[in-house]
């Protein structure tokens, strides 16, 4: 798949401003300061702070006033410890030619700053928020056989793995991306991105999504109805959240054994049925349950290693085989939601190597789980007095696609 962002298609409208949470950037490198001329009778520097390096010794490195030194100690202490302070992250202070102190900032984290500044008496220390600018992003991408790969087209165009499991998850009840993507198909997106001074520093909501897929249009457009939480829906007002998720592997699983009544088990060496399906993925990928569940067990077995069985409505259970661990909180009794991470890819039981066997049984019978989900029920329809407030939230966003904007003509 090649998904390529268009040029004069980024619509940058800010919306709000958020504090987002994201990931640092990669290691800082060696510390260094540069000099910035302010103005006439102060300086300013900007670097990073060395190993070990506390506030006492970082204002006498700029030779700030002594008196200075110790009112800022008294201030600064208790609102941001020295003991805090981590090497390499960015600071910048300003001395006049007295060597009073004007202004000193440092960078907490990606979120958080902090701030201190001369005051009618000593100094006075706040730790502030960076301003962060959401702007909506619309692509557009193209399946073809050297590009069969979400991740790796979403990468190609400058886009992370955060995105190609967002859009996964919302079609996680309608289509597996491992087996259903073809070639021909292709996907429109709308999504935020949280930006500092420019820069994106973290993806925000997907707003908007349709995938062709073999001539089968689906839709997702999220709406928030007032005084409600925000959910995603087709373009007929039909929730997207299924009975069933098409898989219990969050992203590209490969199915490597199928359902079957009959089949050479690897390690015993004799046929037997295989009443599930294996997906091959590597070890410590998470697992997640299919369906809202109570466990019914989360114990080792001796041929399926660590299991998780889980009770569904419907007459439904959901079995998770050769798990290296369980997730959080699972064991017996205990309330799952379609989504939660149950447990971790492993090789535990009879296995021959890292992969999740996966069975559903309907009514005390085993089915075929692939089969089984893709005779998944429509979700929900909307309520009907949000109907209208969801009609014309969805026309909005229709205009957002990359295939409704009318490109400038350049001459």
């Amino acid at each position: 798949m090649r998904i390529r962002p268009l040029c004069g298609l980024v619509v940058a409208l800010s919306l709000a401003f958020v504090a987002a949470g994201c990931h640092e950037a990669g290691p800082a490198g060696p510390h260094r300061t540069t000099d910035i001329r302010l103005s006439a009778d102060a300086s300013a520097v900007e670097g990073t702070i060395a190993p070990g390096e506390t506030f006492g010794d970082l204002l006498e490195r700029h030779g700030v006033d002594p008196d200075d030194r110790q009112a800022f100690t008294d201030t600064v202490e208790p609102v941001f410890s020295s003991r805090q302070l981590r090497a390499h992250q960015a600071f910048a202070i300003s001395v006049d030619e007295a060597g009073r102190l004007r202004e000193l900032t440092y960078k907490i984290d990606p979120d958080r700053f902090l701030l201190i500044q001369p005051a009618e008496k000593g100094f006075h220390a706040e730790v502030k928020s960076y301003r962060r600018e959401v702007a909506l992003v619309a692509i557009r991408g193209d399946v073809d056989k050297e590009h069969p790969s979400l991740v790796a087209a979403l990468a190609r165009a400058g886009e992370d793995v955060g995105l190609a499991v967002g859009i996964a998850e919302l079609f996680a009840g309608d289509l597996d991306f491992y087996r259903d993507l073809q070639p021909g198909d292709s996907i429109e997106v709308v999504f935020e991105q949280v930006l500092r001074e420019g820069a994106r520093v973290a993806y925000g909501d997907i707003v908007a999504a349709r995938l062709t897929n073999e001539g089968r249009v689906l839709t997702a457009f999220r709406f928030q109805p007032p005084g409600g939480r925000p959910a995603y829906y087709d373009d007929k007002g039909l929730s997207l959240k299924r009975f069933f998720l098409a898989s219990p592997l969050k992203f590209e699983p490969r199915i490597t054994s199928g359902f079957s009544f009959r089949r050479m088990h690897p390690i015993l060496g004799i046929a037997r049925p295989h009443l599930g399906a294996d997906f091959g993925a590597p070890a410590g990928a998470p697992v997640v349950a299919t369906a809202d569940a109570t466990v019914e067990s989360a114990r080792y077995t001796a041929g399926g290693g660590n299991t998780v069985t889980l009770r569904h409505a419907q007459g439904y259970e959901s079995r998770y085989l050769h798990l290296s661990a369980f997730g959080p909180g699972v064991r017996a009794g205990a309330h799952v939601a379609q989504g939660q991470i149950i447990g971790r890819v492993g090789a535990t039981g009879l296995a021959t190597g890292a992969h999740l066997h996966y069975e559903l049984m309907k009514n005390g019978a085993h089915v075929n789980p692939v089969a089984e989900q893709k005779r998944n029920p429509p979700g929900k329809p909307i309520a009907p007095d949000e109907r209208a407030a969801f009609d014309e939230a969805r026309a909005t966003l229709d205009q957002r696609f990359v295939g409704a904007v009318v490109p400038v003509p350049t001459n």
